[in-house]
């Protein structure tokens, strides 16, 4: 058993990139977007990257957007967007998008991770990956979203 957890921010978003974009099952349609490979952690967190779906064009032509993943000194975190990111009005009937931010906080806490509620619009999820061990139980949370969307 190994003594030693990897708790380096910016080698966990390493290891998160290489599960999504190296995935073929059920998150083969996602992909990396807006990658800063000298991306250096802050506090705050910092942008590394964002996943999006490949695909479906969002508002920037890169790909719906999945997952914003911020990189701080000892952890990674996954921010997951509810709405239509994209759209700068209210006005449009969301009755029949689904809760983002609802299914990646259920399926985090199954997973074990930390998880926590962003009170902003569009309002968001933020889940916290503290180790290296705890990339591969991030992969089902980022699962249930893309088989919402």
């Amino acid at each position: 058993m190994v003594a030693d957890r990897l708790t380096d921010g910016v080698r966990i978003g390493q290891l998160l990139a290489s599960e999504v974009s190296g995935n073929e099952g059920r998150l083969r349609d996602l992909a990396l977007a807006d990658a800063d490979p000298d991306v250096e952690p802050t506090t705050d967190g910092a942008l590394a990257y964002r996943i999006v779906r490949e695909g479906e064009a969002g508002g920037d032509g890169v790909g719906r957007e999945v997952a914003e993943v911020y990189v701080h000194p000892d952890r990674v975190r996954v921010e997951f967007v509810g709405g239509d990111a994209d759209r700068e009005t209210d006005a449009v009937d969301s009755s029949d998008a689904p809760d983002i931010p609802g299914l990646a906080a259920a399926a985090a806490d199954e997973a074990g991770l930390r998880v926590r509620p962003k009170a902003v619009r569009p309002p968001r999820t933020l889940v916290f990956v503290e180790d290296g061990a705890q990339v591969k139980r991030a992969l089902p949370v980022l699962a249930a979203v893309v088989d919402a969307i």
